[in-house]
């Protein structure tokens, strides 16, 4: 399936069973620990159901309001009792510290699942999904899923048990009161079933609401300089202060419900307490009186264990209609996980191309081929809207070895030409291919694995300068780290910072300033070493003099490397083999600077037009 997160909000209301089967397989992943926990739950809810028949055993043995009260055998009945508490102390310590340990197991479990579903997805899934929406998920709707998932299966198991166990004694005690007992059951399962679906219904919202405001927490923090720079705060405010407020309608709207639901099960709970004391205390008068009711013989103890059940029975019952109402009101987190977990690659490998060459998480490299960097563009339509075409029959070739620089306005093509030879995506027809083969019938790890990407707005993550110059050669030794950062000229400011390779660079490389972070990404890809070399205005945002140190020493780097440039800043590629023009997707002139410049097309307008502009700047200095 494809992922699109509005589809989550149009989901059926009603619990969908094999979602929560799915679910709860998780737990049973560790079936010793699911079984340890549920020998703790029975032992529990046995004690807890034998405390009201301790209880009728005294009263008719100790008490007995019918004849002569007696103190046999008091202190046996005393060490059971003291014997029981200790064994339900110690299984509820223990159920309590294995639920925990299945919470974490299951989160554990599901975000591992999740990020390794993330790292395989194609660029594509990027292009649609916020950042928000994803942490969202992977935050919020993750910890609230193993919380319920583990604790719920506590309570449940504990619940249903001894719901079991306390009809069994009542039906054992007299049958006729257990049955009047019982028939407040069936107007609390209609009451929980109208309720719950509205539950659930308002709890999606909320939930959609909680995405949403992920989402504007990430992106204010994002934009912040932009937000600042545009005077936006008042607006961003006003804007957020919309979507939390429908948030907190939903919210109060599903809470009042449940703070309606609740109160309703505790008066059934009541009605079923008071049938058993009034028949229950008119089947004791009788019997004492030596006359015999429709219920038979009832002792006095028989009723305070009717009365304690009846009492305490709708406490498990109220647990199962609150898991009932947890699972309904989580249930949009649920759909939400899953179907990111569910999500198919745009851009997927053949089920021949994975045997052979392995996936992204399994690769065979000893079964991949070396890469000459021969790229050809055989036919090619491409589209992201299918009534917006991009490419229309598109063919190119790119010699191995040969420079190849990408120049036009914005929307031509360029980037959409990049993406398809990374294969971010694939031909919606034709082909391309990489060493004279459809590099469809290789991995997408096979190519990628000799692609260095330099981007126009480079990121770097979090740890070290040493850490994101080797991000892609983790085994890279300190002499090839420097020898990298030397090629690009950066070793001169990384020596100048307080700890030299050792620096942090901070989430996202925010201790450093934009050029700074693009030499870093440009030794990280020299030190990968790759065969195809993409540069995307990947000097853009250094400084001129910077620019040729950094174009010297590209130059040497890529010698017998197929490299691809796309640039705005023309001086860059004045070196190019082959400079392409791109307009509406196609290629309207093709030469190296100096044919281009003597042709007197779009090519040399816009050089003419960029060289102007460059005097002026020089002349303003």
């Amino acid at each position: 399936m494809s992922y699109d997160h509005e589809q989550e909000f149009n989901q059926e209301e009603k619990m969908d069973a094999k979602l929560w089967k799915r679910l709860f397989g998780y737990a049973m992943r560790n079936r010793a620990l699911f079984v340890r926990i549920l020998i703790s739950m029975i032992v529990v809810a046995i004690i807890d159901a034998l405390y009201p028949i301790l209880t009728r055993f005294a009263i008719d043995r100790f008490v007995r309001p019918e004849a002569e009260p007696t103190t046999d055998g008091l202190w046996l009945f005393f060490g059971v009792y003291v014997a029981l508490v200790v064994l339900q102390g110690f299984c509820t310590t223990r159920f309590i510290g294995r639920s925990g340990q299945m919470e974490t197991m299951i989160s554990f479990t599901i975000r591992q699942e999740a990020y390794r579903k993330l790292q395989t997805l194609s660029f594509s899934f990027y292009d649609k999904t916020s950042a928000g929406y994803l942490m969202a998920r992977m935050v919020s709707d993750v910890a609230r899923l193993s919380d319920m998932i583990a604790w719920s299966i506590t309570d449940f198991l504990w619940s249903f048990f001894y719901i079991v166990f306390c009809f069994a004694a009542m039906f054992w005690f007299n049958w006729k009161l257990a049955l009047i007992v019982a028939a407040v059951i069936p107007p609390l399962a209609i009451v929980s079933l109208y309720l719950q679906k509205k539950i659930l219904r308002y709890q999606r919202v909320a939930r959609k609401h909680n995405s949403r405001i992920t989402s504007a927490f990430n992106e204010g923090i994002m934009g912040a300089m932009t937000t600042k720079t545009l005077v936006r705060e008042e607006q961003n405010a006003q804007e957020f202060e919309a979507i939390t407020t429908d948030m907190r309608k939903a919210s109060v709207k599903a809470a009042v419900l449940s703070a309606t639901f609740f109160p309703l099960v505790v008066s059934l709970g009541a009605v079923g307490t008071a049938l058993a004391l009034i028949f229950g205390g008119a089947g004791v008068q009788a019997t004492i009186g030596g006359t015999e009711t429709f219920l038979g013989v009832i002792t006095a103890g028989t009723l305070v264990s009717f009365i304690n059940y009846a009492s305490s029975l709708f406490d498990p019952i109220q647990q199962l209609a609150g898991i009932f109402a947890d699972m309904q009101s989580a249930q949009a987190s649920a759909e939400r996980v899953l179907s990111l977990l569910d999500t198919e690659s745009e851009v997927k490998d053949t089920p021949e191309a994975e045997a052979k060459y392995g996936t992204s998480m399994d690769p065979k490299r000893e079964n991949w081929e070396p890469i000459k960097g021969d790229i050809t563009f055989d036919h090619v339509d491409f589209y992201y809207k299918e009534t917006e075409p991009l490419l229309k029959d598109f063919n190119l070739h790119i010699r191995a070895g040969e420079t190849v620089a990408l120049v036009g306005e914005t929307g031509a093509g360029k980037s959409t030409i990049v993406n398809l030879i990374c294969r971010f995506y694939e031909p919606k027809n034709g082909r391309i291919l990489i060493d004279g083969r459809d590099y469809r019938e290789r991995s997408q790890l096979w190519l990628q694995s000799s692609l260095g990407y330099v981007l126009q707005s480079p990121h770097l993550f979090s740890g070290t300068i040493r850490d994101n110059i080797r991000f892609g050669r983790p085994d890279a030794d300190e002499e090839s780290v420097k020898r990298a950062a030397a090629m690009v000229h950066a070793d001169a400011f990384i020596e100048q910072q307080p700890k030299g390779y050792d620096t942090e660079v901070g989430e996202g490389g925010v201790r450093l300033s934009t050029g700074q972070k693009q030499l870093i990404s440009f030794a990280r890809v020299i030190l990968s070493d790759p065969q195809i070399f993409v540069l995307d205005e990947a000097t853009s945002s250094i400084d001129t003099e910077t620019e040729k140190l950094i174009q010297s020493a590209i130059t040497e780097v890529l010698k017998d490397r197929t490299s691809i440039v796309v640039a705005h800043r023309l001086s860059t590629i004045r070196n190019a083999d082959r400079i392409l023009v791109i307009r509406g997707g196609a290629i309207v002139e093709e030469g190296d600077h100096e044919t281009l410049l003597k042709k007197g097309g779009y090519y040399h307008d816009l050089y003419m037009h960029q060289y102007q502009e460059d005097k002026v700047q020089e002349a303003l200095k």
